[in-house]
């Protein structure tokens, strides 16, 4: 599934993935949440992306939430409501799913959906601008288990059903304080400081990171679901790699090391 209202470009390292309805505040539609996997899938298809970062386009939102024009036509039964909740759930699933480590860069509305995407994301780092939230009580919309899951597993139960509950949006700091987001920084130093984030992380031992994200991915699933058989197969894929020695061999050189993932 291919729309306008998706992106993706490459730049080095860098895979950008960019939600593009910015005079719709990025609201995301079925298309659009069709269409992230695919993307998704390419970047971790692609040796030469090491980081992904996830972006809205404009000035005014990262994601702010659900296209509610669609409403009328994808939820008008319970059997549409469950096809179009399916393609979200794929959509959002993939972005947990991804192997490659993710940075949600937030500016401006970060509400429903656009919460479900930052916190699928492995690092979220937002402007001072930014407003997250919840409006499905707002709206008579249901909220399920995944959903809930998300928020829950980033800022505990309370506060996310006051989040659900209250349907009130929280200001960067809130977040900030919450444990929601990683960093909080001027609008102004926003890409800039992402950009940097990318950067360090696409220096790092691509392996060592793949490893550390299986494992912190293990310690979030209930024991029955850890798969810490790759988990070991990641960690041995490490010691045996050239880029261990390499990274041996620059520490005694006293220089920076360059990895190659392998």
């Amino acid at each position: 599934m291919t729309t306008s209202d998706m992106l993706s470009r490459k730049e080095g390292a860098v895979g950008w993935m960019i939600f593009n309805r910015p005079e719709r505040h990025n609201a995301v539609s079925t298309e659009m949440w069709q269409a992230v996997p695919d993307i998704l899938a390419g970047f971790d298809a692609d040796p030469e992306v090491r980081v992904i970062v996830i972006r809205g386009a404009g000035e005014r939102a990262f994601i702010a939430g659900a296209d509610i024009t669609q409403f009328e036509r994808n939820r008008a039964t319970p059997k549409d409501s469950a096809r179009n909740t399916a393609i979200g759930n794929r959509g959002r699933d993939s972005i947990g799913k991804v192997v490659k480590p993710t940075i949600a860069m937030i500016h401006g509305y970060c509400l429903g959906g656009g919460m479900a995407v930052a916190l699928g994301c492995d690092l979220r780092i937002a402007s001072a601008d930014a407003r997250f939230g919840v409006p499905a009580a707002k709206l008579g919309n249901p909220y399920g288990y995944t959903g809930a899951k998300l928020i829950s597993d980033r800022i505990g139960a309370a506060l996310g059903k006051e989040m659900l509950f209250t349907g009130r949006q929280f200001d960067a700091q809130e977040a900030l304080r919450m444990g929601l987001v990683n960093r909080v920084v001027p609008a102004a130093e926003l890409e800039a400081t992402v950009r940097s984030y990318a950067d360090d992380i696409a220096r790092n031992a691509p392996l060592t990171i793949a490893a550390a994200k299986l494992a912190f991915n293990a310690a979030e699933r209930d024991p029955s679901e850890r798969d810490l058989a790759a988990l070991q197969t990641a960690m041995d894929k490490c010691v045996a790699s050239e880029d261990i020695k390499e990274g041996r061999r620059a520490f005694a050189e006293k220089r920076k090391p360059v990895f190659r993932g392998v």
